[in-house]
C-alpha cells in the first residue's frame, strides 16, 4: 500500500475520531474526577505512557499489537477515509460509536466481521455480569456509592486512580491502535522510512488527545458524567480498575479485534444495575428519582450504541458493494 492522499487523511482523521470517541472508555473517569488537577498536567502523563507504549509496539515490529493479522493491506480510497469521518461527526452528538466496527469494518472481510460482532457482544455481556457482581461487593463492603463519601479526593485514591488509569490507557491502545494504524502502510522495520512513520503516528496522535484534553473529553463526557459518583476520585478508581481486568482478558484471548465501546457500556450497566440493587435488593425503596434515571439513561445509551453499530454495518455493505460494481 502507498501513502496516498486518501491514506494520510484518513490516518489523521481516525488519529483525532478514535480517541476522542473512546475518551469516554479509558480517560472519561479520569478527567471528571480530576477537574481540579490542570489539563496539562493530565495530558504530560497519558502522553508519556503513550509514547511508552508506541516505542514498545515499535521495537517488537507491529505497533498494532496483532490485531490487524487478519486483515489485507488494500489501497486506501475516498470512501475508507470517510469511516472516520462520519466517527467524528458522531461523536460531537454526543453518540457512542463502535470506532472498531466503523473505521475497520470497511477494510474486514464478512467472515472476519462475523467473529468481531460475536467477540463485542459477547464482551458487553461479560463487563456486564462482572461488574454487576463487582459493585454489589463494591458498595456493600468497600465504599457506599450512595453517598459522596468524605475521601472522595483523598490523595490515596488519587494516586491509585493514576496507576489504574495509566494501566487502562496502555491496555486500550495495544487494542485500538489497530483503528489508526490501518491507514497506514504495515510497519516494516527494516523501511527506510521507518523513522518518519514513528514521528508521523507519535507527533499526530500526541497533537489530537492534547485536544481531547484541552476540551475536558468534550460533548461525549456527557455520558461518563451522568453515571453515579464518576466526579470522585475513589469511584473513577475502580471503574478503571473492572474496566481494565475485563479489557485485558479480550485482549489475550484472540487477536481478532472487538469494540471496547461494547465492553465499556457493558461495564457502566452493569455497575449501575449492582448499585440500584445494593441500595434496594431489586425492591423500589432507593430514591424515586434515581431509579426513574437509571433505566432511561441506560436503555438510551444501548440505543445509541446500536445507533453507531448499524451505520458501521451499513458503511461495511455500502464499501462491498462498491468494491464489487
Amino acid at each position: 500500500m502507498d501513502l496516498t492522499i486518501w491514506a494520510l487523511l484518513g490516518f489523521m482523521f481516525a488519529c483525532y475520531a478514535v480517541t476522542a470517541n473512546d475518551s469516554i472508555q479509558t480517560l472519561g473517569t479520569y478527567i471528571s474526577s480530576n477537574r481540579d488537577i490542570r489539563w496539562y498536567y493530565q495530558f504530560a502523563f497519558m502522553g508519556a505512557i503513550f509514547v511508552g507504549t508506541m516505542f514498545y509496539g515499535f521495537i517488537n515490529g507491529d505497533p498494532a499489537f496483532g490485531r490487524l493479522e487478519k486483515f489485507p493491506d488494500v489501497e486506501i480510497q475516498w470512501y475508507h477515509a470517510l469511516a472516520p469521518m462520519i466517527l467524528i461527526a458522531l461523536t460531537r452528538l454526543k453518540i457512542p460509536v463502535s470506532t472498531t466496527f466503523l473505521v475497520l469494518s470497511v477494510f474486514a472481510s464478512s467472515v472476519v466481521m462475523e467473529k468481531m460482532l460475536v467477540k463485542s457482544f459477547l464482551g458487553y455481556a461479560v463487563s456486564f455480569v462482572f461488574a454487576f457482581g463487582s459493585w454489589f461487593l463494591i458498595s456493600k463492603y468497600i465504599l457506599n456509592e450512595g453517598e459522596k463519601g468524605y475521601d472522595s479526593h483523598n490523595n490515596h485514591w488519587r494516586i491509585a486512580q493514576w496507576i489504574t488509569t495509566g494501566w487502562l490507557w496502555s491496555t486500550w491502545l495495544k487494542h485500538d491502535l489497530a483503528n489508526i494504524m490501518v491507514f497506514l502502510p504495515r510497519y516494516q522495520p527494516a523501511s527506510e522510512w521507518c523513522g518518519y512513520y514513528e514521528i508521523l503516528v507519535m507527533v499526530t496522535m500526541l497533537v489530537g488527545l492534547g485536544f481531547m484534553f484541552y476540551e475536558r473529553g468534550g460533548k461525549i463526557q456527557e455520558i461518563v458524567m451522568s453515571k453515579t459518583n464518576t466526579r470522585y476520585v475513589r469511584s473513577a478508581t475502580l471503574i478503571d480498575l473492572v474496566y481494565c481486568f475485563v479489557l485485558y482478558f479480550f485482549k489475550e484471548l484472540n487477536n481478532i479485534p472487538m469494540s471496547t465501546t461494547f465492553v465499556f457500556m457493558g461495564m457502566l450497566a452493569g455497575r449501575e444495575h449492582g448499585i440500584w440493587v445494593h441500595m434496594g435488593y431489586g425492591k423500589l425503596t432507593y430514591t424515586d428519582r434515581h431509579i426513574k434515571a437509571i433505566f432511561p439513561m441506560l436503555y438510551t445509551d444501548f440505543l445509541r450504541l446500536m445507533l453507531g453499530l448499524t451505520v458501521s454495518v451499513t458503511l461495511a455493505y455500502g464499501v462491498y458493494w462498491l468494491n464489487n460494481l
